[in-house]
C-alpha cells in the first residue's frame, strides 16, 4: 500500500513540471486551468489515476496508470519545436531528479541510520518507480512524452505523420509492452538502477 502515495507525487510532480516549463516558454494554458500546482487532486485522472491502478493492484496483473495529461497550447511559444522539446522532457527529467534526490537521501540515511530497512526500502521504491516513469515516458510512441520529442526533431517524417494519432500509439505501446522487447527495456531499467545503487553505497 506504500506504493500509492509514491504513484501520486511521482505523477504529480511529472504533470508539474510539464505545466511549469510550458509557463516559463509563454504559454500559460495549464496554469489557467489550475494544474501549476503540485495539489495531486488536480492531477487525478478517473480512469487512469484511480479505476486502472485499482483494478492492477487487486487483480495481481501488472501495474498500470496515469494522470491527466497536462494541456499545453504551443502556440503561445515563441520557437514552438524547441519548447515543445523542453516541455516535453521536464516531465520525465522531473522524475530522474526525484529519483537523484531519494538516492541521495538514502546515501545520508545508509551512513547515519543504517537501521532504517522500512524507510529504504521505500525509499528505493521510489527510485525505481522514478527510473521507470523517466524511461517509459521517453519511448518515442505516442501519446508519451518521448513522441513529441521526436515528432519536433523530425517533423516531416513519416513518423511525425503517425504520431498525431494516439489511437494508434496505443496500440503499438501496447504491442510492444507484452513483445519480446519489453525484456530489453526492463533490463535497462535494471542497469541503470545498478548505477543508483553505486550512489547509495
Amino acid at each position: 500500500m506504500e506504493f500509492i502515495p509514491l504513484f501520486f507525487i511521482s505523477l504529480t510532480i511529472h504533470e508539474f513540471a510539464h505545466a511549469y516549463a510550458a509557463f516559463k516558454k509563454g504559454d500559460p494554458t495549464a496554469k489557467a486551468h489550475g494544474r501549476m500546482t503540485l495539489n495531486p487532486l488536480k492531477h487525478i485522472d478517473l480512469v487512469g489515476s484511480l479505476l486502472m491502478p485499482f483494478i492492477s493492484y487487486f487483480t495481481g496483473s501488472m501495474f498500470i496508470g496515469w494522470a491527466k495529461p497536462t494541456p499545453v497550447n504551443r502556440q503561445n511559444f515563441m520557437n514552438p519545436r524547441k519548447d515543445d522539446i523542453i516541455v516535453s522532457a521536464a516531465g520525465p527529467l522531473s522524475n530522474l531528479l526525484l529519483a537523484l534526490i531519494c538516492a541521495f537521501i538514502m546515501q545520508g540515511i545508509v551512513r547515519i541510520f543504517p537501521q532504517s530497512e522500512s524507510i529504504l526500502k521505500l525509499l528505493w521504491l521510489c527510485i525505481t518507480f522514478n527510473v521507470f516513469l523517466f524511461l517509459f515516458n521517453l519511448l518515442p510512441i505516442p501519446p508519451l512524452d518521448g513522441s513529441h520529442i521526436i515528432r519536433n526533431l523530425f517533423p516531416n517524417s513519416i513518423f511525425a505523420r503517425i504520431a498525431i494519432s494516439p489511437l494508434f500509439g496505443t496500440i503499438i505501446l501496447f504491442m510492444f509492452i507484452f513483445s519480446p522487447l519489453w525484456k530489453y527495456f526492463i533490463a535497462l531499467i535494471e542497469v541503470i538502477l545498478k548505477l543508483f545503487a553505486l550512489i547509495i553505497v
